[in-house]
């Protein structure tokens, strides 16, 4: 049985591989996300994406910025339909910079066993 921790580790092993179909899949059409949670230069409304073509939108919009997206995941925390995953993001610019990044994601599971949303909290969006 999938649990929403499989779907955060599916969803980090996507971001990964920089495949956006594999991403976009693990998503209801429905789905939304926001990272960072609140106002930020990506969202300034702070609304979040919703619905497939703005989440594809929203990948599109911070691969302009990374070239590559890995993470450690320090601690998962599974309740219900939902997990808390505590990760440390290593982010590669497409002019070399490097850096991480601490963050909390909240992942929830759908009944129909995808992504219903990705809250992402960091701080500096």
């Amino acid at each position: 049985m999938t649990t929403a921790r499989d779907l955060a580790q599916a969803s980090l092993a996507a971001i990964k591989a920089n495949d956006k179909q594999a991403w976009l899949d693990l998503f209801e059409d429905d789905g939304f996300v926001q990272d960072p949670v609140g106002k930020s230069r990506m969202d300034p409304a702070g609304n979040g994406h919703h619905g497939k073509a703005a989440i594809a939108a929203f990948y599109d919009l911070f691969k302009t910025h990374m070239k590559q997206l890995t993470s450690t995941i320090h601690h998962s925390a599974l309740g219900g339909d939902e997990v808390a995953v505590y990760a440390t993001l290593h982010i590669e610019t497409h002019d070399g910079q490097k850096f991480d990044t601490p963050v909390l994601n909240v992942y929830k599971m759908s009944r129909n066993g995808k992504l219903a949303s990705l809250r992402s909290f960091w701080e500096g969006g």
